[in-house]
């Protein structure tokens, strides 16, 4: 299944603030989104997903395996989310519910999407907690958001996002409330999961290191606009625009304190 967005812009309050955006995502491809704070990656990927905050429109054309998505009825695209389209936001803090068990938010999408038993969802989310590299996943379901570490809570929301088995994963600076083992963990884990099923994973980060260890190729956004786009090897190696040469000084600045 491929993604298609061709000349995506989107405006609030009449202003542009993605402009004229383009990419193609096919399956068993990983692509980056990558720039600063306010560049239009999170407002891509709630485009993609149908959920603009309000006064946000969107014009132009998003097509999933040649399916056009801009203007779908809201109804048709919740049938979409969560079982074609897995999403994988930044602070599991607030992706999880906190009176809900791990077990039945992992397999919260079975059931509504599946109609599966109680019964038959839990031992889905066991098997899901399992692939994610949660330790004793019988147990693990039964707990609580808050009895899990920051690291496992992820991998919790990893696991809700791939359960059903999607076609395109959307992952939106995953990463960032983790420290650097756990990090590395679970951008190992993103990699494994998607190769092995196929799937395409669309990665938002405004980190080129991250984006060096789970994507192939990558585009770099500043301002709403695609300022260049390439392998992101490439863009490491020999970047051409200020905007990602300044992102590649800031992940050697990075890599350096860190060392």
């Amino acid at each position: 299944m491929t993604l298609e967005i061709d000349r995506l812009t989107i405006t609030i309050g009449g202003r542009r603030v993605v402009d004229d955006l383009s990419l193609e995502l096919p399956a068993g491809r990983r692509l980056g989104l990558i720039g600063e704070s306010g560049s239009g990656k999170s407002l891509t990927t709630l485009a993609v997903l149908g959920l603009l905050p309000a006064g946000a429109e969107a014009t132009g054309s998003i097509r999933l395996d040649g399916r056009e998505l801009v203007g779908l009825p809201d109804r048709e695209l919740a049938r979409l989310r969560g079982r074609v389209v897995g999403t994988v936001f930044q602070d599991p803090r607030t992706s999880l519910d906190p009176v809900m068990t791990v077990g039945r938010q992992i397999s919260e999408p079975l059931r509504l999407h599946e109609g599966l038993s109680r019964r038959e969802a839990r031992a889905r989310a066991v098997e899901a907690a399992a692939e994610v590299g949660l330790p004793e996943p019988e147990q693990i379901v039964d707990r609580w958001p808050h009895q899990l570490s920051g690291g496992q809570r992820q991998r919790v929301v990893i696991a809700t996002a791939l359960i059903t088995r999607p076609a395109l994963l959307l992952a939106d600076e995953p990463t960032t409330a983790l420290d650097v083992t756990t990090q590395a963990e679970v951008l190992a884990l993103f990699g494994r999961l998607v190769d092995e099923r196929g799937a395409a994973l669309l990665f938002v980060t405004h980190d080129l290191a991250v984006l060096s260890r789970v994507a192939d190729d990558a585009l770099v956004l500043s301002h709403g606009r695609v300022v260049e786009r390439g392998p992101v090897a490439r863009l490491l190696q020999a970047p051409e625009h200020p905007v990602t040469r300044g992102l590649v000084e800031a992940t050697r600045a990075t890599t350096w304190r860190a060392s």
